[in-house]
């Protein structure tokens, strides 16, 4: 009889995989015996980018390059150190199999160095292509030429920025609130920003802001900025267009000498399938990383997908997870594409309505495993560490240990969030709002799964979509933000940006995530610089200057984002029950609801304001508001004095208390504690 698990105990839907379940952790617990009967534990495996690339031996004093390439004819090393001379120091075959070669310090202390230029000469039976070593650490783009290159990356040991603490240890955050950021388009100017810039310019903006995490975009090397870093060519290496690692290190130092805890957006789901800058064909054959034909070939990407049942493509990757943990301490990574990695159909066009679509039925086992081990490699390197699955599916299990059947994932992201407001808003008119669905909308999820609520993410701020600011109020944007200009239009979009940002936050899980900018309803798309708009950064950057300028209305919506965060903080929204439903009225469009002793009030009618509103409360006594989406210092009409009291009443078997609720507005009412109330 196989082993039960707890994740089959929760959920009956699941009892007809049962043994599917188990067989995913049997397919684990052999995968895992093979690493460590080969490497001793996990840990040791992911040493992979200490053995290959170019390490420093110090007991032979010298440099060692070593490259995975055995459907190669013969490698040669050459680059700066040897005038570029493309045959001079061919690598040889080790005992492992590995191609490797050895440059003593003596002979090579003057050629060898910093900043200097490398690359391989790769002979194989395709012919001999020059290409950039797979685990290189910096890799940099020629001045007069589109070509890479990889750097010797060897400064003078730098000592972190810690200011006497400790390392930083993300857990210790409570109420996650994510910045979601790109380092390159963070800045207002008309050009690339940088780690320096950002960690100067931009974190104190987000530390004042409220956010205490931040998903930072396009680490890993990408050869094509307008990729948002999704196509990488450079896994180990730190982007160099927006400076050097010890930039990268001075970023996430100063975030967590700041209390913000840094994630890295990670792409394991695919690469690209460039020759010169990446790693496809790198020993001349097309199956070397990744699988041959078309289940190598993502069709709607045009990028290669790994072979994960590869025990060198595993070292790979799982190396590559470490090595951002430990050289540069990322509390953490963002999975980006995990639903296309588990299946074979990478969940295009598939209805997930029977438990088999999950684990028989184009399941991706080798790519399920390799998830498994990943959470497991992380959770061994920081126990404390957070990893996030951006996955549709609603693989069941995700974010369960992978002892009780899971795949270790500590967060998913609410995918379907920010589809269902785009939804509502391209397609329904105010008046025909269903409010009940909205909430049941916010909570159509499995509670013992941690879910990270967002509007809008950089998807929906790309080029071809739009954010919710710019559906809300589209054109007047240009012309009606101004204090002094009236406008119907902007009034709702600012009403409404409001709304669904608490509504989103209070219900939709336990964190939160913005995209940045979106807190102050950032005009425009994101638009990287190309042929089509004459290479501009102009819609590639943020315009702080906006929410900046007090007499434009864009500061009212950041306004409101830091009290929201304040709030949900003070009270640890994300910690308490789940909310109670107390009202829900259709006919005024408002729905009521309780969630750690708050009363949650959000009326979404386009035009209908209630006097004297009777709100059914669980417990008696004086009631304050805490939080009131019309408040005029939020853009709103201040339409209720913040500072009314509100005593409730009998009505029925229980209490209400009355107020008056405008139309388009949210309200918090806080019970005040009972030694208030004695003064």
């Amino acid at each position: 009889m196989k082993q039960k698990f707890k994740l089959i105990d929760n959920d009956e839907w699941l009892l007809p995989v049962a043994d599917a379940v188990a067989e995913r952790y049997e397919r684990y617990l052999s995968g895992s015996k093979q690493i460590k009967d080969s490497y001793g534990s996990i840990s040791k495996f992911a040493d992979g980018y200490k053995y290959y690339g170019i390490n420093f031996d110090k007991e032979k004093d010298g440099w060692y390059y070593r490259e995975w390439a055995p459907n190669a004819i013969q490698l040669y090393f050459f680059g700066d150190f040897n005038q570029w001379n493309r045959f001079s120091h061919p690598m040889k075959r080790n005992e492992k199999g590995d191609w490797e070669i050895f440059l003593d310090r003596t002979t090579f202390e003057n050629t060898f160095i910093h900043k200097s230029k490398v690359k391989v000469l790769v002979h194989s039976d395709r012919g001999r292509h020059e290409r950039i070593p797979v685990y290189i650490t910096r890799v940099v783009q020629d001045e007069k030429t589109p070509n890479f290159s990889g750097q010797i990356w060897m400064p003078k040991k730098k000592k972190r920025v810690r200011k006497g603490r400790k390392k930083f240890d993300v857990r210790t955050i409570k109420t996650p609130l994510i910045y979601e950021c790109h380092v390159g388009m963070a800045q207002e100017k008309d050009g690339v920003g940088t780690y320096t810039e950002f960690a100067d310019i931009v974190l104190p903006r987000i530390e004042k802001a409220g956010y205490n995490i931040i998903q930072l975009m396009a680490i890993a090397e990408h050869p094509y900025y307008g990729s948002f870093g999704y196509h990488v060519s450079n896994f180990f290496a730190a982007s160099s267009r927006f400076g050097t690692p010890e930039d990268l290190v001075y970023l996430i130092d100063t975030a967590h000498n700041m209390g913000i805890g840094v994630i890295m957006d990670l792409v394991h789901s695919h690469t690209v399938k460039n020759l010169n800058e990446g790693i496809n064909e790198f020993d001349g054959s097309a199956s070397l990383y990744f699988h041959s034909g078309d289940r190598g070939h993502h069709p709607d990407w045009d990028s290669k997908l790994f072979d994960y049942g590869k025990l060198e493509v595993k070292r790979f990757l799982l190396s590559n997870i470490k090595y951002w943990m430990k050289e540069f301490e990322f509390d953490g990574f963002r999975f980006d594409g995990v639903t296309s990695m588990m299946y074979f159909h990478h969940g295009q066009g598939v209805v997930f309505d029977r438990p088999e679509k999950y684990f028989q039925d184009g399941a991706e086992f080798d790519a399920i495993l390799y998830l498994q081990l990943a959470n497991t490699l992380i959770h061994s390197i920081n126990k404390n560490a957070i990893s996030i699955a951006e996955d549709v599916s609603g693989m069941p299990g995700l974010c369960a240990p992978v002892k009780n059947g899971g795949i270790g994932f500590d967060y998913r992201l609410g995918m379907g969030l920010p589809d269902f407001w785009i939804k509502i808003l391209k397609e329904q008119k105010d008046e025909d709002w269903y409010v009940k669905g909205f909430y049941d909308a916010m909570l159509d999820r499995k509670h013992d799964v941690p879910t990270i609520a967002y509007c809008e993410s950089h998807d929906q701020a790309l080029v071809g979509d739009k954010t919710i600011a710019f559906r809300l109020i589209d054109s007047d944007m240009y012309h009606n933000m101004g204090k002094n200009k009236d406008s119907l239009i902007v009034d709702r979009g600012l009403a409404l940006h409001k709304i669904i940002r608490l509504f989103t936050l209070s219900l939709g899980g336990n964190a939160y995530m913005n995209f940045m900018g979106n807190e102050f309803g950032h005009p425009e798309w994101i638009d990287f610089p190309r042929e089509g708009n004459n290479y501009s950064h102009f819609y590639a950057r943020r315009q702080w200057s906006l929410m900046d300028n007090k007499e434009l209305k864009y500061h009212y919506l950041s306004d409101f984002d830091v009290v929201m965060l304040k709030f949900a903080t003070e009270i640890n929204i994300f910690s308490a029950f789940p909310p109670t439903e107390l009202l829900h009225d259709e006919w005024h469009k408002t729905m009521v609801f309780e969630r750690n002793n708050r009363i949650f009030v959000f009326n979404f009618h386009p035009t209908i304001s209630m006097t004297d509103y009777e709100i059914p409360v669980p417990v008696a006594g004086k009631y304050r508001i805490a939080i009131n989406t019309d408040a005029t210092e939020f853009g709103g009409f201040g339409r209720v004095a913040d500072s009314v009291e509100y005593f409730t009443e009998p009505a029925g078997e229980g209490q209400v208390l009355r107020a008056y609720i405008p139309n388009r507005t949210a309200m918090i009412f806080e019970k005040e504690s009972d030694e208030k109330n004695k003064n």
